[in-house]
């Protein structure tokens, strides 16, 4: 997969050259001698049926981590599904193939059987399955339970069995909010597990344990409305300086904050979640991670309900735990779902009334927040905060196909589709839990759809006039050996993502980017030509993607915004304000200021063609090809901070992006509304095959008399599902920072 197409945008700073040998200058604030690490791929949200997925723990790590039946293993995996409770017990295996010597299958008995059938019984109150369910009378397992003693020592067995870097996490439900990504990984994975003996037999005892994770979960997850203090546990859920019984939410039995229902129960519900952080911070501060999911999807926060989150809950959470609520999930899952990401117009009812994801969908799989340019992603950074951006697979089936079909109406496994590269820095150590969640809390990381790329090297040095001058060739050759090597620098003078490079007033910033769009096919399993680009006359197929163009985006830092002053509470703008019916949207113009940064801007545009073209470099390493590129920020006066993205997708491709490159709403792919459907798929599959041409299970567009929109294909096939999703890739780095001697300090990063 090689260089596209993209005319430069209009520089909004200009551009000055310089020359000259690399000298050390000011320091990074991460001093040099870091241990050495590799960037490395993984996912941290997806479920199993012990909350609401489709298929085993055992499954699902062989999906998520195996290299061979799948390819697209991940290095890393974090199992994680929903707080609360369920009734089915995930260690038990689909068959044969699956079976383990710790855990072999047991004819008869596969992931959906009850508890109850597997002879367990669950502990704390009881919870019975009513008449609706597929298996009325059935008791369910409080969540904590079943991490703490039955998928924790599943998957520390095969961390071992396996040697994979695996531990458990959780998509907490959350109070005040909908959902986050979270763990708590003290105990889990300890040193000690290298040495011990991996079982041949049936059955598994723990070595180390989940108990603090299971025990957040008891305190503080929404859905867990268990009273028993955790059964034998007996855990008290207070936090050192809170209320705590004091609190008139208190429930003396439980021993933890009961979140209230009717009018309120939003504000108390948030507040809750903050008390769940400062808890973290108390107990677990660098042992754990909190990064809300999807987090546009429930629509904006509401203060009478659980709904999503405003710009001001984020910054609630990370003023109360930085070293734990230190990003989001703003590339959701569910990429290939009737909805893009499960974003949807009026997807919520808020008091009554019913309104949209904040957005009203997803922008090329990614949530408005992040998605816009100068949104909410930018308005954290302008304050100099730590909070990055992640992705995930938010797996649970494949709609309606089968686990081990390659078609999909709703999710891709873990790595499949999209996947979030962090540095974990390991020496010559095997990786451990530890040394992910550092990499995570870093931000020293980036995420990609459909393999769009697989490596990147984001490199800022400080250049001085006379021998402290920096050239651009000396900065490329930083980032150009950190790619090949698939890692990252360590100079003085230099930084990379989640760093901040201290600069005097005057400095010239030298920019180097270096990424490679992987040679040949990409995981998809479709390979007739994207319809998307047929559009404007590109023939590529689908599984080949090419990079086609990387933004620059540059942003103020301003400082942090006080709780309770004008600018640090404020809604993105709910339905047609924002999103119109025809699916194109308003500008920052109507956006309060709490929740925008209108400095933010693509300072320049990188492509294989034009005025400053990516050049193409073969690596010493594997001979692959790497594209780089370099821009040089002048007389840098402000702190301020840069970050990438890249798309498959050139400018003015109709239905996908604008004249500059944006994306576009992905209303006109989304199958829930099919009067919006826009972009035909006309490439007929042969008789053998659902996969050479477009498959049967996309939608069709359809007319609706006395719409605002009519669709330019009725009753076409229309682009849809996981077809959208493999046509329409983009990729995002997390930001260097610039902090200038006398200026703002950026003071989010250490």
């Amino acid at each position: 997969m090689n260089a596209g197409f993209k005319s430069p945008i209009a520089l909004a700073v200009a551009a000055a050259i310089s020359t000259g040998a690399l000298i050390a200058a000011p320091s990074v604030v991460t001093a040099a001698g870091k241990t050495p690490g590799k960037y490395v791929a993984g996912d941290f949200h997806n479920h199993t049926t012990c909350s609401d997925g489709s298929i085993s723990m055992q499954k699902l790590i062989k999906k998520a981590t195996d290299k061979v039946d799948t390819a697209w293993g991940l290095d890393w995996f974090v199992q994680a599904g929903h707080g609360g409770n369920g009734f089915r017990n995930c260690t038990l295996v689909e068959d044969a193939t699956l079976d383990s010597p710790a855990y072999p299958f047991v004819s008869g008995k596969g992931p959906t059987t009850t508890w109850d059938q597997s002879g367990v019984t669950p502990k704390g109150d009881v919870v019975v399955e009513g008449a609706t369910s597929a298996v009325p009378g059935a008791h369910d397992m409080w969540r904590w339970q079943s991490i703490q003693e039955f998928q924790y020592p599943l998957v520390e067995y095969f961390n071992r069995y396996k040697n994979l870097p695996l531990f458990i996490g959780l998509e907490s439900v959350i109070p005040g909010h909908e959902h986050s990504s979270m763990s708590v990984i003290t105990g889990q994975i300890p040193a000690s597990l290298d040495s011990t003996p991996v079982p041949t037999g049936p059955g598994y005892t723990a070595v180390g344990n989940s108990t603090a994770l299971a025990k957040w979960e008891y305190c503080f997850d929404r859905a867990d409305g268990d009273t028993s203090r955790g059964a034998s546990n007996q855990w008290d859920c207070s936090v050192t300086g809170s209320a705590n019984t004091t609190d008139p939410n208190w429930n003396a039995t439980a021993a933890k904050i009961v979140q209230p229902s009717g009018t309120g129960h939003g504000t108390v519900g948030h507040q809750k979640s903050v008390e769940s952080l400062k808890w973290l911070a108390q107990n677990a501060a660098t042992e754990s991670y909190y990064a809300p999911a999807h987090l546009e999807r429930a629509g904006p926060f509401n203060p009478d309900g659980d709904n999503g989150y405003n710009v001001e809950s984020l910054r609630d959470f990370n003023n109360a735990a930085p070293s734990s609520a230190f990003g989001m999930e703003s590339q959701p899952g569910h990429g290939a779902s009737s909805n893009r990401g499960e974003y949807q117009v009026k997807r919520n009812t808020i008091n009554g009334v019913k309104v949209d994801t904040v957005g009203g969908t997803t922008y090329g799989g990614t949530g408005v927040y992040a998605g816009q340019v100068g949104g909410v992603w930018d308005a954290l950074l302008g304050e100099g905060r730590n909070f990055w951006f992640f992705a995930s697979s938010d797996w649970h089936n494949r709609g309606s196909f089968g686990p081990d079909d390659r078609r999909s109406t709703q999710d891709f496994y873990p790595g499949e589709y999209q996947r979030t590269y962090v540095m974990v820095r390991n020496g010559t150590d095997k990786i451990r839990p530890q040394m992910i969640v550092d990499g995570l809390r870093t931000g020293n990381a980036f995420s990609a759809q459909g393999q769009l790329i697989d490596r990147l090297a984001l490199v800022a040095c400080a250049s001085y006039a006379g021998p402290a001058a920096k050239s651009n060739a000396a900065v490329e050759a930083l980032a150009v050996n950190a790619a090949t090597n698939d890692t990252d620098i360590d100079v003085a003078g230099c930084a990379t993502m989640g760093q901040k490079l201290q600069v005097r007033p005057g400095a010239e910033v030298v920019v180097s980017i270096v990424v490679r769009d992987p040679a040949g096919t990409n995981y998809s399993p479709y390979t007739f030509a994207n319809p998307s680009l047929t559009q404007i006359g590109v023939t590529r197929p689908l599984n080949m993607p090419v990079l086609d163009h990387i933004d620059m985006i540059q942003g103020l830092v301003s400082g942090y915004k006080v709780p309770g002053s004008a600018d640090y509470a404020g809604e993105w703008p709910r339905n047609t304000t924002w999103l119109h019916d025809d699916g194109t949207t308003s500008d920052l113009s109507v956006v309060p200021a709490a929740a925008k940064n209108t400095s933010a801007h693509v300072i320049k545009t990188f492509n294989g063609s034009g005025s400053t073209p990516w050049t193409q470099v073969s690596s010493s390493v594997d001979g692959s090809t790497f594209l780089k590129m370099t821009y040089r920020i002048p007389a840098v006066q402000a702190s301020q901070y840069v970050r990438l993205r890249g798309t498959n997708m050139p400018p003015s491709v109709p239905f996908e992006s604008d004249a500059n490159g944006n994306p576009l709403s992905d209303v006109y792919t989304n199958q829930n509304d099919t009067k919006m459907l826009s972009i035909p798929c006309t490439v007929a599959h042969s008789t053998g095959s659902q996969f050479d041409g477009c498959p049967d299970h996309l939608a069709t567009a359809t007319v609706v008399a006395g719409s605002p929109y009519t669709s330019p294909i009725p009753n076409q096939k229309a682009v849809s599902f996981d077809v959208a999703a493999w046509s329409d890739l983009w990729f995002y780095s997390n930001p260097i920072y610039v902090e200038v001697a006398g200026g703002t300090l950026v003071a989010g990063i250490k």
